[in-house]
């Protein structure tokens, strides 16, 4: 089906545009109206992602309400360890918890991986397929998963965590035993990734959310690997990467074979562009706090970023939009990038 506007699809690819496309991590939440008189009348947040009418209703809510370039697949990156037979639970205002963790090799070498387990997760491909329906070509839609560091970080820790202690030490007291899950958790991705590909996602992004809190060594050793295998087993779309708090990476990022590097809040434009280049496609980085500021502040930071990053640009926050963020900041930040022109 030939899209409406597939303005990100080309800005993705590198193509000259005409503006910046825009979209918001977290875009389809609880910023919406719509989004929580549907969540009032659920059990909880997985009943959402695994009801694939549901998770397609509030995926598209974002582009009737704001108007934005792209609709992104609501979904959990959690979705992968459950898969593999390491249940996860979501606390209401406190996030993602597992009952169970990974301890020790049993716990590794009981999980499923692989196709197998990206096979478990029809109610995603699902939703993907509903989603389209929905959106009728009007944009594309993106599908996302958590990176494999990201993954492993939950799935030691069992919850999220200002440290991860475990999570890290794990790295340092067994390497081999981390690398054995991180094996499992890549080939469990590039599966379901592949898999979402097949059911219609015209994008795909890798959150490694928990990139910052590894040393730059830690990062080219657990994380860097299994990133550049998943992005390789993708050929089909573009890739974007959104590496939080991996200011050092940048250069090892930009050799992967990705289309897109996200940025979080913390990077400067101009020194991106500086050490990456101006054909290299941005994604973000707009303060998410940004969006309490009133309209007018709001246009005026949104036109300053865009100014500083150029073209080849897709206009995002630096993160997952915030629960409580005001609709007219978002609508303000939206408008703002619309109307703007290289």
């Amino acid at each position: 089906m030939k899209l409406e506007n597939d303005l990100l699809l080309r800005a993705a690819r590198g193509e000259a545009v005409a503006r910046p496309p825009v979209w918001l991590m977290r875009q389809a939440g609880r910023i919406l109206p719509q989004y929580r008189a549907i969540r009032e009348r659920l059990s909880g947040f997985k009943e959402l992602v695994e009801t694939p009418s549901l998770a397609a209703e509030v995926t598209v809510q974002p582009v009737d309400e704001l108007g934005v370039d792209a609709a992104i697949l609501f979904s959990d990156i959690l979705v992968i360890p459950e898969a593999m037979g390491l249940r996860y639970e979501m606390v209401e205002k406190k996030g993602p918890f597992f009952p169970r963790t990974i301890t020790g090799a049993e716990d590794v070498r009981a999980l499923r991986a692989g196709e197998a387990a990206a096979d478990e997760l029809e109610y995603v491909y699902r939703a993907i397929e509903e989603t389209r329906t929905l959106l009728d070509g009007r944009v594309p839609l993106i599908g996302f998963a958590g990176a494999p560091w990201t993954l492993l970080a939950y799935m030691v820790e069992g919850q999220g965590s200002k440290t991860f202690t475990r999570a890290r030490s794990l790295l340092y007291r067994e390497p081999a035993l981390a690398h054995e899950l991180l094996e499992k958790l890549t080939a469990t991705l590039v599966h379901y990734l592949q898999n979402k590909i097949r059911s219609g996602v015209h994008l795909v992004q890798v959150f490694d959310s928990w990139a910052g809190i590894l040393s730059p060594q830690l990062y080219r050793d657990f994380s860097l690997p299994y990133l550049k295998r998943i992005c390789e087993a993708l050929p089909e779309v573009p890739v974007t990467l959104f590496a939080k708090g991996a200011w050092f990476a940048l250069r090892e990022l930009d050799q992967l074979d990705c289309q897109v590097i996200g940025l979080d809040w913390n990077h400067r434009p101009q020194e991106v562009r500086r050490q990456l280049g101006e054909a290299r496609v941005l994604q973000g980085n707009l303060d998410p706090c940004q969006l309490f500021a009133d309209p007018a502040q709001i246009r005026q930071a949104t036109a300053q970023m865009l100014e500083a990053f150029g073209p080849r640009h897709i206009a995002n926050l630096g993160h997952g939009v915030y629960p409580d963020t005001p609709l007219e900041g978002v609508k303000a930040f939206v408008q703002a990038v619309q109307a703007h022109r290289y």
